[in-house]
């Protein structure tokens, strides 16, 4: 689940994380009153909306204008930069040319920066440890960083057993160049940032930038945080901060039915159950030629009714040209999920072709149900034989 700036700087500022004053706004007024709450002379407006790239971005209903962040240094021009964002639609790399509508802006004092580096935690399957990355290239996207200059990103893995230390910090902060009293305010901010990380049950903490001040003090001038969904349960207060206008609608809906749904650009429909063999099925639509539309994982107890609310939401999507089920029959029988996709196909009336494919627990009396359904539905003996006959069917239409 992913959160807003403001939301960010909120819950990290209660675990010690330095960072600027500042106060969300709904309205341009609103926004006036913010800015007249801080110091000043300053004063730095947010679009608030969940993807990266605001400053760099344009409006739809101005695209010559500014971009979502603006620095200005009167409370009417806090004013004025608020009318100009909110109500409007920010398009930048993050969203597409799609955009997202800006509801609520962050009015933050601004800041006398004297440098800007990138701060990052993340959890890193590879080495199954927390990991803090780090760069002198703060503003940046890391994932440019990454391809231009790999030599620039410091990373330090941390022990989950023994939590993070003042060696780890102090590694980084040479690394990063910091200095002097520097390096103990940086070790002060990665401490309380890492705690934060692991009591909240975090997947990603991104500071960027992550600044030095005039005054050697250490800041985080944005922040991203995305918290792990299955962790959810421990963290009640966690979910009055989700904001269901910035999700899909699609993947809104499938989380209410217990389905893993993540929406894409391809044009084939894919339902299938278990993410590893879900990602599979992607990759195999990919190799013969086409796209998946979306990654959807039933999950291993599926049943008629979920299997039907499946099929409801990959429908709904316009650039599904067909579908793939592929599907493995354990705990959730072959015939079982044969009778879903019959109710499913004939309760929505489908009209895209259909290709599945099973294997597993009573698959012969699966496919069975499936043959005597009278529907168009094409069978395939293994993934490979579904993948090339459904991307056939995608390019016959």
């Amino acid at each position: 689940m992913n959160i807003h700036e403001y939301q960010a700087k909120e819950l990290l500022r209660r675990y010690g994380v330095a960072v600027l004053d500042g106060h969300v706004a709904w309205t341009p007024e609103e926004a006036a009153a913010a800015a007249k709450a801080l110091p000043g002379p300053v004063y730095v407006v947010k679009s608030q909306i969940h993807a990266g790239g605001r400053g760099a971005g344009r409006f739809k209903e101005d695209p010559n204008g500014k971009g979502g962040v603006r620095v200005v240094k009167s409370v009417d021009d806090v004013r004025t930069a608020a009318e100009a964002m909110i109500g409007k639609t920010l398009v930048t790399k993050q969203t597409g040319e799609h955009g997202k509508v800006v509801s609520r802006v962050y009015v933050e004092d601004g800041c006398d920066i004297k440098r800007e580096l990138y701060l990052g935690l993340l959890v890193d399957r590879a080495t199954s440890r927390l990991t803090v990355m780090a760069s002198t290239e703060g503003g940046m996207e890391i994932e440019e960083v990454a391809e231009n200059h790999p030599e620039k990103i410091l990373k330090v893995a941390i022990d989950p057993a023994a939590g993070i230390s003042g060696f780890h910090c102090r590694k980084l902060a040479f690394g990063l160049g910091l200095e002097g009293k520097q390096v103990a305010a940086f070790t002060k901010f990665v401490t309380a940032l890492y705690g934060a990380f692991v009591e909240l049950d975090c997947m990603i903490v991104e500071i960027n930038p992550l600044v030095v001040t005039g005054a050697g003090e250490i800041v985080a001038l944005d922040a991203k945080v995305s918290f792990d969904d299955s962790a959810l349960f421990r963290h009640k207060e966690l979910e009055a901060l989700r904001d269901e206008s910035e999700m899909d609608p699609k993947e809104l809906d499938a989380g209410k039915h217990d389905l893993n749904y993540v929406a894409l650009d391809g044009e084939i429909g894919c339902m299938v159950n278990g993410a590893g063999l879900a990602m599979a099925t992607m990759d195999i639509i990919k190799l013969y030629g086409s796209s998946p539309a979306n990654f959807l994982d039933v999950g291993g107890t599926a049943n008629a009714a979920r299997v039907t609310e499946a099929f409801r939401i990959i429908t709904s999507d316009p650039n599904v040209k067909a579908i793939l089920v592929n599907i493995f029959g354990g705990i959730a029988k072959c015939d079982m999920i044969a009778e879903g996709i019959v109710a499913a196909t004939k309760t929505l009336h489908l009209k895209v072709p259909l290709v599945v494919r099973l294997e597993g627990t009573n698959v012969d009396l699966g496919k069975k149900i499936l043959a005597e359904s009278g529907l168009a539905i094409i069978p395939a003996d293994n993934l490979a034989d579904a993948a090339q006959k459904v991307v056939a069917a995608v390019k016959g239409a």
